[in-house]
């Protein structure tokens, strides 16, 4: 059993800043990939930001230069900084990663439950 569960999110005026953190915890060997993704109401989930287990980053071109993602290996832990929001980063932010049970075994894709990020004008 695998948990993901994120904190950060909020309310926050335009040019604002949110740092979003998601914790991995449960029985698990290791993590390889960690995600950010967000779903605004009538619009289909998308990719926000990516880090793989060496550090490699991509980003949607919406949030290039404006977000940043990271992450700490010993904590389990992915975040997410948030910065010069504006209205249409307004969306239910949600923690992805790919981890698996046992040395050799099978990658799964795991999600957290999701944190509302809502930014005003």
């Amino acid at each position: 059993q695998v948990q993901l569960v994120e904190s950060g999110g909020g309310l926050v005026q335009a040019g604002g800043s949110l740092r979003l953190s998601c914790v991995v915890s449960g029985s698990i060997f290791s993590i390889n990939t960690m995600a950010w993704y967000r779903q605004a109401p009538g619009k289909q989930r998308e990719l926000v930001a990516h880090i793989t287990n060496g550090g490699t980053t991509t980003y949607a071109d919406s949030v290039k230069g404006r977000f940043t993602i990271s992450r700490d290996n010993a904590k389990n832990t992915v975040y997410l900084q948030m910065d010069s929001l504006n209205p249409e980063d307004t969306a239910v932010y949600y923690c992805n990663a790919y981890v698996r049970w046992t040395s050799g075994g099978d990658w799964f894709a795991s999600w957290g439950q999701g944190t509302q990020v809502t930014v005003s004008s």
